[in-house]
């Protein structure tokens, strides 16, 4: 405990500042990351009959390259979804979970994409910000 204690005594008031402001700029962005892949995800994406065609036309380097960035964001989103989804910690936690797991290219995250947007809760946040920029509610099977 006497760690703890020799902690927050040599802490500093620009330390705390700087942490403060890199919480809320990583809130920020978590913030922002979240409307434009909620925005501009198709409305039937959580359909089963939603077929998937990345970059159609691009050449074959361009397409794979924009696959590994999409898939690197994806797991950053997912990480700081979890860490906001913990208590006492403010934030989108489940709706970043959520836009991550859209990004990301794995076998099997349907069910979990589906588990996740299939609650009211989220459905209506996530239609509600779709209708504020005039995109069609999310159609679900």
């Amino acid at each position: 405990m006497e760690w703890l204690s020799k902690f927050w005594t040599t802490l500093s008031w620009g330390q705390i500042g700087l942490g403060v402001g890199l919480f809320f700029l990583s809130l920020g962005f978590s913030f922002l990351s979240i409307g434009i892949v909620i925005v501009k995800v198709p409305e039937n994406y959580f359909s089963s009959h939603y077929e998937r065609d990345f970059l159609p036309g691009s050449p074959f380097l361009i397409r794979w390259g924009v696959v590994i960035l999409k898939n690197i964001f994806g797991v950053i989103l997912v990480l700081i979804g979890i860490v906001l989804s913990l208590p006492g910690v403010p934030g989108q936690g489940i709706l970043t979970i959520l836009t991550g797991l859209i990004m990301i290219d794995i076998p099997g995250k349907r069910p979990w994409e589906a588990r996740i947007i299939k609650r009211p809760v989220v459905l209506a946040a996530v239609n509600n910000l779709r209708a504020k920029y005039n995109k069609p509610p999310l159609i679900l099977d």
